[in-house]
C-alpha cells in the first residue's frame, strides 16, 4: 500500500485537480439544487426515465423496449396507475389489470395505446435514473417528501460528470503536462453546458454518452500503445478490455448512433500499433464482444426484447441536408460558444497555431482534433437528440486540443505572456460562468 500511495499518484496536481472538480459538483448540485425548489414531482423526460427504468427493476417488462406511453402521461404522477404500459406504484402492470397480456416484457393489449421501442436508447438510461430509487423507501415517493428523494435519480449522473472530467484532466496531464491538463480541467469544470448535462437542468442525459466515447477513444490508444510490450498480448490487457467493452456498452447503450465509436476505436488501435494489427484486431473484438455482453444485460437478458430493439434501433439517421444551409452553422458556432464561452477565442487560436506551426501537430493534438471534428460533422447531420449529444461529447476533445496547443505556447520564449493570457481568460471565463449560475431562477 505504501508503493501505491505515492507523491506521483497523490501529490499537488491531484489535489488541486481535485479542487476543481469538487467546485464543478458544487455548481452542478446548485443547478439541481434551484430546479428542484420548483417543483414536486419530476416532469417530462425525467418522469418517463423513472417510470420506465422502476418498471423494468420491479420485473415488469424491459425499460422502452416497448413503452406504451402516449406525451399526455408524460407530465403526470410518477407513477400514475392510469399510465398505460409502465408498473404502477403497487408493482402491477396496468395493462395486467386491464386484462392485457404480457409476452417476454412486450405488453400486448390496451386498446388504443400504441406499442413502440425507444430507438435511440438501451434501458440503460431508465435504470440508471431509477436505480437510486430502490434504497428510498416505497411508502414515502410521494410528492410531500420529494424535495429529498428526487435527488437520487441525478446522483448517477453526477457522478458521470466528476468522473468524465477526472478521465480529461488524466489524459490531458498525461499529453500535456501539468499545464495542459489544467487548462482542459478548467475550460471542463466551468463549461455551462457540462454542468447543465450533468445536472440533468432541462436536458436528456447525454453526459453518459460523452462519458462512454471519451473512454472508448483513450482507452483504445492507451492499449495500442501496450502492444509494444513484449508480453502475451491478449491475456496480458484483460483489464484494459474489459474497460474499453464497458466504455463502448456506455457509449452506445446510452445513445444508439454513438455505435461510430467503435470503427473509431478499430483506427486508432491499427494506426498506433501497425507492427501489430492482428493483435490489435483481435483485442477490438474481444472488447465488442465485452460490450456486447453488458449492453445485454441492460436487457435483462432477454433475447426476443433485445431482438426487437435491435431491430428499431437507429444506429445511424444522419441526413446530409444540414450541409446546404448557412444557417446551420451559425446554430452549431453558437451552440459551441454558448456549451463553453472560452472557446470562442480559445479555439480560433489553437486552430491558427495547429496549422501553421509544424510543432502542434503531433498525436495528442491531432487525435482530439479529428475525433471532435467527426463528432460536430455528426451533430449537424443528426437534426433530433443524437445530434446534441454528438455536440456535447465533441467538447471534451475539443478542451484535449486547445490545452494542448496553449500548453505548446505556453513553452515558447514568450511563455510569460502567454501564461498570462491564458490565466486572464481563464480567470474571466470561470467568473462569467459562475455569476451566469448564480442568476438561474428557480424551477
Amino acid at each position: 500500500m505504501t508503493g501505491y500511495f505515492t507523491r506521483e499518484r497523490f501529490g499537488r496536481p491531484q489535489f488541486l485537480a481535485g479542487m476543481l472538480l469538487a467546485c464543478f459538483l458544487a455548481q452542478t448540485v446548485w443547478l439541481v439544487r434551484m430546479e428542484l425548489r420548483g417543483g414536486s414531482e419530476p416532469e417530462g423526460p425525467e418522469a418517463l426515465r423513472i417510470r420506465e427504468g422502476w418498471k423494468q427493476w420491479t420485473g415488469h417488462g424491459v425499460a422502452g423496449a416497448p413503452f406504451l406511453e402516449s406525451e399526455a402521461s408524460v407530465d403526470g404522477a410518477i407513477f400514475d396507475h392510469a399510465t398505460p404500459g409502465v408498473a404502477t406504484r403497487d408493482g402491477r402492470n396496468p395493462d395486467e389489470a386491464r386484462g392485457g397480456e404480457t409476452s417476454g416484457g412486450v405488453t400486448q393489449g390496451g386498446r388504443g395505446s400504441l406499442e413502440r421501442f425507444d430507438s435511440e436508447h438501451s434501458p440503460l438510461l431508465y435504470l440508471t435514473t431509477a436505480a437510486p430509487l430502490l434504497v428510498w423507501p416505497e411508502r414515502r415517493l410521494d410528492g410531500d417528501s420529494g424535495g429529498y428523494w428526487r435527488w437520487l435519480p441525478r446522483l448517477p449522473f453526477l457522478a458521470c460528470g466528476v468522473f468524465l472530467g477526472a478521465s480529461l484532466w488524466y489524459v490531458a496531464r498525461r499529453l500535456c503536462g501539468n499545464a495542459g491538463g489544467f487548462v482542459a480541467l478548467a475550460l471542463y469544470c466551468f463549461s455551462p453546458a457540462m454542468i447543465q448535462a450533468s445536472a440533468v437542468w432541462h436536458t436528456e442525459p447525454e453526459i453518459a454518452a460523452a462519458w462512454g466515447a471519451f473512454g472508448a477513444v483513450f482507452t483504445a490508444i492507451a492499449v495500442a500503445h501496450t502492444l509494444y510490450a513484449p508480453r502475451e498480448v491478449v491475456l496480458w490487457n484483460w483489464r484494459r478490455i474489459v474497460l474499453l467493452g464497458t466504455s463502448l456498452a456506455i457509449a452506445v447503450g446510452a445513445q444508439f448512433s454513438m455505435i461510430v465509436v467503435m470503427p473509431v476505436a478499430l483506427g486508432f488501435l491499427l494506426y498506433v500499433a501497425p507492427v501489430r494489427r492482428r493483435a490489435a484486431v483481435v483485442i477490438w473484438m474481444a472488447a465488442c464482444a465485452v460490450g456486447f455482453v453488458l449492453l445485454f444485460a441492460a436487457y435483462f437478458f432477454r433475447p426476443h426484447v433485445f431482438g426487437g430493439s435491435m431491430r428499431a434501433a437507429d444506429f445511424w439517421g444522419a441526413t446530409w441536408r444540414a450541409f446546404v444551409l448557412p444557417g446551420v452553422y451559425r446554430q452549431v458556432a453558437a451552440e459551441i460558444g454558448g456549451a463553453c464561452p472560452a472557446l470562442v477565442w480559445a479555439l480560433p487560436v489553437a486552430v491558427v497555431c495547429y496549422c501553421v506551426w509544424g510543432r502542434t501537430r503531433y498525436f495528442g493534438n491531432t487525435a482530439p482534433l479529428l475525433v471532435a471534428t467527426l463528432f460536430l460533422v455528426l451533430g449537424m447531420a443528426h437534426p433530433h437528440s443524437g445530434g446534441a449529444g454528438f455536440l456535447l461529447a465533441a467538447l471534451p476533445f475539443l478542451f484535449l486540443f486547445v490545452s494542448g496547443v496553449l500548453a505548446d505556447l505556453m513553452e515558447t520564449r514568450q511563455r510569460l505572456l502567454v501564461t498570462a493570457c491564458v490565466l486572464g481568460m481563464l480567470t474571466a471565463y470561470a467568473v462569467f460562468c459562475l455569476v451566469s449560475l448564480a442568476r438561474v431562477p428557480s424551477g
